[in-house]
């Protein structure tokens, strides 16, 4: 079990070790760059097949130190940043940020600006209702049968879901004059993502001119949205208003439109990226899976069959489509390396890191440890009922959407946008494939990661059937064995936590924000009523930092 203090194995007290041991193979000049760009997931398993738990690569000069298995990664993703530096692992982000904006602040800066409120429980709970509409307006328009482009439809549908939750629905409408060019540029800038940033994220290649000319694009579509408010006299009051709004005491204001369409990027990328992805192949792997496809429509019938709508209550407990989402991720994780930058030298083992080197982690090969996830390379959404939970047994190896102090901070988020889609989707169409099932592959040439297009599948309207009942007799069985509840106690990691706040709207009688915006626990030991609500809170807690203990 790894120190839950990194900083006692981290400090430059600690004893110097080896060097890690380098990965063979290695171009002239390049070293493992090609192959980085080539074949990334190969290259990561060939790191961890022959050097083990510690293993470096060499990026034409630039040399990154591989972690695996959860002992080491656990490290990795409680060092603070003052050891192990995100910001600084990622050269390729300052021009699609853009300077001054998330990666390019100081370390507390970017503690600050990535905390959203949009993405607290209490706004969580109002967003549920956007999704739905969102998602059913996009149905109206697949009028009869017919096949789309799956990278097409989720990226349009979660690029409206996403802008109109996290930044808000009048951005959301002034975006929808613009047709596509939002989204196409967007698509441009992402491929600014070559393995080539980490030579140089300036040079002058196709991929780096376009996602240039895509900033570019973004900051000129962002000022016409504001321009045209002004000239028209509209104030709004969504957060794209409130950024440009905000003055500093000399008269300035804060941001410039260009640190505006940083963040709004930023925001993107966390709400519409994931989300795209997961979805594509969410709906791959259930057709692929036909008996886990029949399994969830059944659900979903038993959940919605009383005539309600979709709403944030609707989306808590929908445990074999949440099972499905959370498997597509482990499979599919969107990020394939989670790197940061060695501020003092970084010891593990016998091995040092040296200040000034990268060390990393790899989802792709985590996700896949066959010593966490039984049979890894099968498709099982039953890894994440009750009796298993094999994400949050394992919060160092499930690391879909990293771990720590920097895990994604929108993953709450991602999951109830995601099952809110499929509840209307599944519920309203019949898919099948629209190509060969081998045919549907991810494109690895870039640090993020998409499916390779064409992706297309076929849809037509549903024939709804008799519902069997036995989904709901399942739950039904679920909610008997939470009523039988003992005395428990409760405990919160507060020193990871991100302030999501979604133990408050669960369990407000447990815990509270603090004016540190952490999670703090109110009784330790509540009466045994509450149980239920202390295990909603803590399985639904983004970084699952809620242990509930038998008293």
């Amino acid at each position: 079990m790894a120190n839950d203090n990194p900083m006692d194995s981290t400090t430059n007290d600690h004893p110097g070790g080896e060097a890690p041991p380098r990965l063979s193979g290695e171009e002239p000049d390049g070293g493992h760059l090609e192959e980085l760009r080539r074949a990334p997931i190969e290259l990561f398993w060939r790191v961890r097949n022959e050097c083990g738990e510690v293993g470096e690569i060499n990026l034409a000069g630039s040399h990154v130190t591989l972690l695996f298995g959860p002992e080491a990664q656990q490290m990795f993703f409680r060092a603070p940043d003052e050891q192990l530096n995100q910001g600084e692992a990622y050269p390729f982000m300052k021009p699609i940020f853009g300077a001054g904006v998330i990666f390019d602040l100081p370390v507390e800066q970017r503690k600050q600006a990535i905390r959203s409120r949009a993405l607290r429980d209490d706004y969580m709970r109002r967003h549920a209702e956007v999704i739905s509409a969102e998602t059913e307006a996009m149905c109206e328009r697949l009028q009869g049968s017919g096949d789309f482009d799956l990278l097409e439809f989720f990226g349009e549908l979660t690029t409206h879901t996403s802008t109109a939750t996290l930044i808000g629905q009048e951005f959301r409408d002034d975006l929808a004059e613009k047709g596509g060019e939002f989204a196409a540029a967007f698509q441009d800038l992402e491929r600014g993502t070559d393995a080539y940033a980490y030579v140089d994220p300036y040079m002058d290649i196709p991929s780096f001119r376009a996602r240039d000319a895509a900033r570019t694009k973004l900051v000129d579509l962002i000022t016409e949205i504001l321009d045209l408010r002004e000239t028209q006299g509209r104030r709004c009051r969504d957060l794209l208003q409130v950024m440009d709004s905000l003055i500093l005491d000399n008269g300035d204001k804060r941001y410039s439109r260009s640190e505006i369409t940083g963040m709004i990027i930023g925001m993107m990328l966390a709400g519409h990226h994931t989300s795209q992805g997961a979805a594509s192949w969410a709906l791959i792997e259930l057709l692929r899976n036909p008996d886990v496809m029949a399994r969830v429509v059944e659900e979903l019938d038993a959940i919605y069959a009383d005539g309600r709508q979709v709403s944030f209550q609707s989306l808590r407990e929908i445990p074999l489509l949440e099972g499905v989402l959370k498997e597509t991720l482990r499979i599919h994780p969107p990020l394939i390396v989670l790197m940061r930058k060695v501020m003092h030298d970084f010891h593990f083992k016998n091995y040092t890191v040296k200040a000034g080197d990268l060390v990393a982690v790899s989802p792709a090969v985590s996700n896949r440890d066959p010593a966490c996830f039984p049979d890894p390379d099968r498709f099982v959404p039953e890894r994440y009922q009750e009796d298993r939970r094999e994400d949050a047994r394992n919060p160092w190896s499930w690391i879909s959407f990293g771990g720590g102090r920097h895990k994604c901070i929108g993953s709450a988020f991602a999951l109830m946008q995601l099952k809110g889609i499929f509840s209307i989707l599944l519920r309203r169409f019949e898919f099948s494939l629209g190509q060969p099932s081998e045919s549907y592959v991810n494109d690895h040439s870039k640090m993020v990661v998409h499916l390779k297009q064409p992706c297309r599948v076929l849809y037509r309207p549903r024939k709804t059937g008799a519902i069997s009942g036995a989904t709901r007799k399942r739950i039904e069985q679920h909610e008997q064995q939470q009523a039988a509840a003992l005395p428990f106690r409760v405990r919160v990691d507060a020193e990871l936590c991100q302030g999501h706040a979604v133990c408050t709207g669960e369990a407000p009688e447990i815990f509270e924000l603090g004016e540190d915006e952490r999670v703090h626990v109110k009784d330790e030991t509540p009466r045994k009523e509450l149980r239920k609500k202390a295990e909603l809170a803590a399985r639904y807690c983004p970084n699952h930092l809620i242990t509930i203990e038998d008293s």
